[in-house]
């Protein structure tokens, strides 16, 4: 998909013949304020009476293309509903009008909604566009193109070419996430990253070679000591920068986990637990299509710098296994608790070089964005879990995020480390400075989701950072593996998440 993909409409655009198909949102039970628009709906209900309470085709000689799908969302007055209903009505819309044959449908809103329904144009949009993309192996087995040739946003200018970043950005995301693990290994990743972006104007550095991975990567080579062996399968890590014009206000250091595919290891998965672990790379590849809109949007005064590790855990002669001690790049002694943890041990020396990197940067902030733990999805679900170390949470990163998110449709829930988590990591041997994991599922682990950011915490020496450091450094850490897919808990549709929320954030302190 092109990043043109979405293109502003002016405000009587419903009338002209460059739409072959209107897309109308509206809230269900009530006509638009259009009065040329209602009566279409109202004499289509003469016939149907399902007009405006359901999604339907109506004939509508009026408007663009002679036709018009209207699109009723349900439940804007429910206090426990947010904008994400009208995500839902944009995939249903998109499947409707796909299947009707149109290739250039213009998207209109007309509804009367309160102030958390600001977004619910972009929203129903972005929904349309998740509910169009085609997995990469699809596309490319059968010579695919675009589902559609465009898609018109009646918005201004600058709302569409937000919205036309964006998707190019998730778009990305969802081929890196999505892609199976032979087509998207660690050399494909960051092959396929670096093609995307190599017009973009970022800075990209990718580290292959396996004595600086070892030296500067310890725990994250740990984990792919036994792809070593296997060209296609060896690790990379990738470091994409972004430099906006103008003076810096802030900067933002991302790290990605990456693992393209996870056996669990030495501890291996078993009874049909390995299936869908193609997708335990989401987090690197939301962080990867966040750099992709960042490029596109280029906002002024902020820096990005975002790393993602990439590794295949594999199982095989070299493999490590339970009990090794590990020093970190940081300097802190690992004890692995279990193979299956590696996600953590990826982040934490990535982490490491970010927390040096940030230490002469402006305004720093520092996240991290993965598919970590069964827990979180036990605990919320769908939704991503922040968890912030004190220094964030002082500062209110969590919530500024979130409230971002719930306004865009990409909302997450908000955990506190507390002390047990710290207790959680404490090596009982006093062999090792730390544990990386306890030996039992994370979803059946109390805290499971939390723990591991403090593991993070002491790995990667972000704890030498606290609020009494000169330099204190705020990190959030953003678990996606309950987000990070919708649909088949297993062979799901990759969503990007937090890709939108995290650029909102960001947008939100640039001086653009």
């Amino acid at each position: 998909m092109t990043s043109n993909f979405f293109t502003p409409a002016a405000e009587n655009a419903w009338r002209e013949q460059d739409w072959d198909l209107l897309v109308l949102f509206t809230t269900a039970g009530e006509w638009p304020a259009n009065k040329v628009l209602a009566d279409i709906a109202q004499a289509g209900k003469l016939l149907d009476a399902r007009v405006g309470n359901t999604l339907t085709m109506l004939a509508a000689p009026q408007v663009s293309g002679g036709r018009m799908i209207l699109a009723p969302v349900t439940g804007t007055d429910n206090e426990y509903q947010d904008v994400r209903l009208f995500a839902d009505m944009g995939k249903q819309a998109a499947a409707l009008a796909k299947a009707v044959g149109a290739r250039r449908p213009l998207l209109m809103l007309d509804a009367k909604l309160d102030a958390a329904y600001k977004q619910a144009l972009q929203v129903a949009a972005l929904g349309f566009a998740q509910a169009l993309w085609q997995p990469l192996e699809k596309r490319e087995a059968e010579g695919l193109s675009a589902a559609l040739d465009a898609v018109g946003v009646l918005a201004d200018e600058q709302t569409v070419a937000q919205l036309s970043a964006i998707e190019a950005g998730k778009y990305l995301a969802r081929d890196l996430c999505g892609t199976e693990p032979e087509r998207m290994s660690a050399p494909a990743f960051a092959h396929y990253s670096v093609a995307h972006l190599q017009d973009s104007g970022l800075t990209i550095r990718v580290e292959e070679n396996r004595d600086a991975l070892e030296r500067d990567y310890p725990l994250m080579s740990a984990v792919a000591r036994a792809s070593f062996q296997v060209a296609r399968h060896q690790p990379r890590v990738v470091r994409f920068e972004y430099q906006g014009e103008g003076e810096c206000q802030h900067t933002f250091l991302l790290a990605g986990k990456g693992v393209v595919y996870d056996t669990g290891g030495a501890d291996l998965k078993i009874g049909g637990a390995m299936a869908g672990m193609s997708r335990d790379k989401g987090g690197a590849a939301a962080v990867v299509g966040l750099m992709k809109s960042l490029s596109e949007l280029k906002p002024k005064g902020i820096r990005v710098i975002a790393d993602v590790g990439l590794v295949r855990n594999s199982i095989g002669s070299e493999a490590f296994v339970t009990d090794e001690i590990i020093t970190s790049h940081a300097g802190v002694r690992v004890r692995i608790g279990n193979t299956d943890a590696e996600g953590r041990l990826v982040l934490a020396d990535v982490l490491s070089h970010l927390r040096i990197k940030a230490k002469e940067c402006v305004a720093p902030e520092l996240f991290s964005v993965a598919t970590l733990t069964g827990h979180v999805v036990r605990a919320y679900g769908g939704y991503t879990a922040a968890v912030e170390n004190a220094v964030a949470r002082e500062q209110g990163v969590a919530n500024s995020l979130n409230e971002i998110g719930e306004s865009w449709g990409d909302p997450m829930e908000i955990s506190r480390l507390r002390r047990e988590d710290f207790a959680k990591i404490r090596d009982v041997s006093d062999a090792a400075d730390i544990l990386s994991s306890n030996n039992a599922p994370s979803s059946i682990t109390a805290r499971g989701h939390q723990f591991p950011a403090a593991f993070l915490l002491k790995a990667s020496g972000l704890m030498d950072n606290t609020g009494e450091d000169e330099l204190p450094l705020p990190y959030t850490h953003l678990d996606i593996a309950g987000s990070a897919t919708e649909g088949d808990p297993v062979y799901g549709v990759p969503t990007a998440a937090p890709l939108t929320a995290l650029l909102q954030y960001i947008l939100s302190k640039s001086s653009h």
